[in-house]
């Protein structure tokens, strides 16, 4: 390690040295003046703003300090991990020496029966899916197809091919059900999200009527914080999604991204920027315009929202559970190709096991 990694080693393990303005742009107090420098990423890699960097080319002890403080933070970050629940104990004296005793024949499916070692009692475990008549593989599978864009009666047909006769109103009760449950689950865990957010409003309809659904999302993992769905575009007061932005990811950004709007403006001045005289949160106000690619993630969300919204030729009510699926779809299930295959939740040190994550998701979501 030489002088300036030692330097900056230094920097970044003090406390208040290094402010993380976004991603890719850092500010770094100097140790001898009153003064900050930028450290910002580039396609050439970081450069700093310091005399030090721009005369001798070098890497400085900012550039290093940042390096070494996103190295400790990767370290330090909390990685919660949602495993498979597998028969491992028994229900009765929750001992673990348990061993398998034949198949349980249902009159759909079969299940798995075990038998305790200790206390001799026999049972088997449908967790999450208790006096469901159908087998949970089938019961999963239609959730993926449905909202990966499939309708209710295509994938009422596609079952049909597997062998399974149920209702298109059948699968509606599964989504219901199992979104509900999930919901409930999902917002006791906290998403380590940036500091940087983007909000939007998409054009939805239903009953017919026409309809807003705002949302807000972080940009570095794409992580689909928080929704409201109003009645009109620029007036409707949206504080109450900026509330339960901050409840989800337990604190507020540093910048927030939004269009013109003036309820945008309005509810960022009275949640994020009046309440806070030391800690404000910028608010950059962009406009669009044509051939825009500045305000694209946004844009990919409405997108994936109105494909979907095509097959359901519109909402039932405002508080629909296919907004909450199409939320938890999004930030759990679905692979982004902006994401290198991952999902908002992988990135948002959240990370879901199994190769079937909707049956994960629905039995951790059933033993709390």
């Amino acid at each position: 390690m030489n002088v300036r990694e030692q330097k900056g080693k230094m920097i970044a393990e003090k406390q208040d040295q290094i402010e993380r303005v976004a991603k890719d742009y850092y500010l770094v107090k100097s140790q001898s003046q009153d003064k900050s420098y930028d450290v910002v990423a580039t396609e050439n890699g970081w450069e700093c703003s310091c005399p030090d960097h721009i005369f001798r080319q070098v890497c400085c002890k900012h550039i290093h300090a940042v390096e070494i403080s996103l190295q400790i933070r990767e370290t330090v970050k909390q990685q919660i991990t949602i495993n498979e629940i597998k028969n491992s104990s028994c229900p009765i004296c929750q001992s673990t020496n348990i061993k398998k005793d034949g198949i349980r024949h249902n009159k759909n499916y079969d299940i798995q029966r075990f038998k305790c070692r200790d206390c001799d009692k026999k049972f088997s475990i449908n967790l999450g899916f208790e006096k469901m008549k159908t087998n949970p593989q089938i019961i999963t599978s239609a959730l993926q197809l449905y909202f990966t864009g499939e309708s209710l009666r295509n994938t009422q047909k596609f079952l049909e091919l597997q062998g399974v006769k149920v209702t298109h109103k059948t699968i509606w009760n599964w989504i219901r059900k199992y979104t509900n449950l999930m919901e409930k689950y999902l917002e006791k865990i906290t998403p380590q999200v940036s500091d940087k957010w983007r909000t939007d409003e998409l054009y939805l309809r239903i009953k017919g009527d026409r309809k807003y659904l705002y949302a807000m999302m972080d940009d570095e993992t794409r992580f689909w914080i928080a929704k409201q769905v109003a009645n009109t575009k620029y007036t409707q007061d949206v504080r109450p999604m900026f509330q339960e932005s901050v409840k989800v990811a337990g604190k507020k950004p540093k910048i927030l991204i939004s269009d013109g709007a003036r309820n945008f403006q309005t509810a960022h001045k009275k949640e994020w920027y009046s309440r806070y005289k030391k800690d404000q949160t910028v608010h950059i106000r962009h406009v669009h315009f044509k051939g825009d690619m500045n305000n694209n993630k946004m844009e990919r969300l409405n997108g994936e929202l109105r494909d979907r919204e095509k097959t359901m030729r519109g909402l039932k009510k405002d508080d629909s559970p296919i907004i909450s699926g199409m939320q938890i779809f999004h930030n759990y299930i679905r692979s982004h190709m902006g994401l290198d295959g991952a999902t908002p939740a992988d990135k948002a040190g959240i990370s879901i096991k199994g190769k079937n994550k909707w049956l994960t998701l629905i039995q951790n979501s059933s033993v709390t």
